[in-house]
């Protein structure tokens, strides 16, 4: 990541300005150019080229794009199929056996059991920490609840931020976090992308800030 800082000095005082460096990918266009990587193949496809979003199921790479810390700022629409609808980030990917990823579970958004809704939105590390075995050993640590809570079948933006070997999510531009975590590997980098587990998912808006 790279990080330019200008040095002002008043009354013997240093101050440090960092730039930000902020890109908006707009992904039906990067599907149009051939520069997504999905896998499995053939299951992305173009939503709204004028909302800048598609539809996808499994792992969606951004080609030659790589992630260290910052924020992501994204919008996903899953569906209210219960155990059916699984959406979100991942990232500091190696491949498809190796990632962080932070994900939905709209189905459980406003759902009856008030534990379930505890289950929205999850942090896994691939491999080694899965969802099951972090509910067993770490139960309500690595998953919570969303706040403000969407409903299950409509668009709601998630705001992810990483920085410092720790992951925060917010929902909706809530000031209040939905989950803070702290990360369960030593990665520092790697491929970011979308994804989606067994149904297919909606994603938009894409903007990375480092």
């Amino acid at each position: 990541m790279k990080m330019f800082k200008l040095l002002f000095i008043f009354s013997g005082c240093v101050f440090t300005v960092n730039a930000q460096q902020v890109k908006h990918y707009n992904l039906p266009q990067l599907l149009t150019e051939n520069k997504l990587e999905t896998i499995p193949a053939q299951q992305t496809q173009i939503l709204d080229a004028q909302n800048q979003s598609i539809s996808t199921k499994g792992i969606v790479w951004l080609k030659d794009v790589g992630f260290n810390e910052g924020t992501i700022d994204v919008d996903l629409r899953g569906k209210d199929v219960f155990l059916q609808s699984f959406l979100g980030i991942v990232f500091h990917g190696i491949d498809t056996a190796t990632y962080d990823v932070i994900y939905f579970r709209p189905f459980n958004f406003r759902h009856a059991d008030t534990l379930r809704r505890k289950w929205s939105v999850q942090y896994v590390s691939i491999p080694g920490y899965s969802w099951d075995r972090l509910r067993k050993e770490h139960p309500l640590v690595y998953e919570n609840a969303v706040n403000p809570v969407p409903k299950a079948d409509e668009w709601f933006h998630a705001t992810i931020m990483v920085k410092d070997n720790w992951v925060t999510v917010y929902v909706n531009h809530s000031s209040k976090a939905s989950l803070k975590v702290k990360m369960l590997n030593n990665r520092t980098g790697g491929k970011i992308g979308l994804w989606d587990d067994d149904l297919s998912g909606d994603f938009a808006n894409l903007t990375i800030t480092r």
